[in-house]
């Protein structure tokens, strides 16, 4: 209970910052290996694909392909919704594949700029963290 109220905090907090956060760009990306802990590096471009977004990560030469859905606040910053692609996205979830894998990752909106999240692969037990650094 007491965690749910501490997220609560800082959503409201955060909530006006959000506004027309619109994912779409070119990245740098900084992450982390879920296996192991160790630092990857590379690019990341997010394009509206109709009411989908197409996420292109571009890591070590390996490139992976995820499509997205874009979530947002609504009623006075009271409700998360989560749907279409529109330019107030301040949440984006990703389904991804790549010649190896695949998997999901959930990314938020910073106030500057940046987008942070979490993300594992089919099949792991373990997640890890991702930043993409507008370029």
């Amino acid at each position: 209970m007491r965690f749910s109220a501490i997220i609560t905090a800082c959503v409201v907090l955060v909530a006006p910052t959000l506004a027309l956060a619109d994912p779409t760009g070119t990245y740098n990306v900084v992450g982390h290996n879920a296996d192991d802990g160790s630092t990857y590096k590379g690019t990341v471009e997010v394009s509206r694909t109709g009411a989908t977004y197409k996420v292109v990560w571009v890591i070590s030469g390996k490139k992976s392909v995820g499509t997205g859905l874009g979530s947002h606040f609504e009623n006075g910053g009271n409700a998360y919704v989560t749907g279409p692609a529109t330019d107030k996205d301040s949440g984006l979830s990703v389904g991804y594949v790549n010649n190896d894998s695949f998997g999901i990752c959930t990314y938020y909106r910073q106030a500057d700029g940046s987008w942070k999240g979490v993300w594992t692969y089919g099949g792991s037990q373990k997640i890890t963290s991702e930043t993409w650094i507008p370029q």
